[in-house]
């Protein structure tokens, strides 16, 4: 649990880094206390200023409660946090947290569904037209990761077809988490990815407002990534 020294000045961004790893890893404790701002910047070798704007964002982050005029403690981000922990809690130390990333899959394929029904019954003409192109430009696409991108775009506008500022923000904070292990996934997830009759059963439910159509073809269609991780998962945990 020892701090390391930042090797650059007034770097809020790494300073958050280490402590919100320290924290999501279980190596701070809730109920624990942190170090004075004091003892935190001579051990890190940086600013005072920088490390009370890193607690400040990990304040915010309800990773920790800054008590005025006393101690800094770690709170139980289980219980206190919100769902833009998700990207954090992903991706630390540098690697991929697959307890997190099976959540996220599954997240999906849960919420998904539903949102797919809501573009069906909310979506315009316009996004009718644009869903059909970006399955043609999807179908078209032959580099890996560059199609997996076209899906993100796919599942935006399914998502802003369904008009709901709830379901965008969980998408935005689902993408953040999602985005940045792409290239991990590019394999795992090829069934799906590849499988542009679903993508183009699902545009075609949405633009005909066939809200049991558009979510049917969402289950299916993420459950093609869901099972293919699933089974990653088990050859993992049994490579025999």
């Amino acid at each position: 649990m020892t701090l390391q020294p930042i090797n650059r000045q007034s770097i809020p961004d790494e300073i958050f880094a280490q402590l919100a790893g320290q924290v999501l890893s279980g190596d701070r404790t809730p109920g624990e206390s942190l170090p004075s701002e004091r003892t935190l910047s001579e051990a890190l070798g940086v600013s005072r200023a920088a490390v009370r704007e890193a607690l400040g964002r990990l304040d915010r982050a309800r990773l920790i409660q800054v008590r005025q005029g006393g101690s800094t403690v770690v709170r139980d981000f289980r219980a206190e946090a919100g769902f833009d922990v998700l990207p954090l809690l992903l991706v630390h130390g540098g690697d991929v947290d697959r307890a997190t990333l099976a959540s996220v899959i599954e997240a999906r394929a849960i919420i998904g569904p539903q949102v797919a029904a809501l573009a069906a019954a909310r979506a315009n003409d316009d996004v009718r037209a644009r869903l059909r192109t970006v399955v043609d430009e999807l179908e078209a696409e032959s580099e890996p990761v560059q199609r997996m991108w076209r899906v993100v775009g796919f599942w935006e506008l399914i998502v802003d077809s369904a008009e709901s500022i709830a379901f965008r923000l969980l998408f935005n904070t689902l993408n953040q988490a999602y985005v940045p292990v792409l290239d991990v996934l590019v394999n795992v997830m090829a069934a799906e990815v590849n499988d542009i009759e679903h993508y183009r059963w699902l545009a075609e439910a949405v633009a005909a407002g066939d809200e049991g159509g558009a979510r049917s073809a969402a289950a299916e269609l993420l459950g093609l990534g869901s099972a293919a991780f699933a089974e990653l998962t088990d050859q993992l945990a049994d490579p025999r």
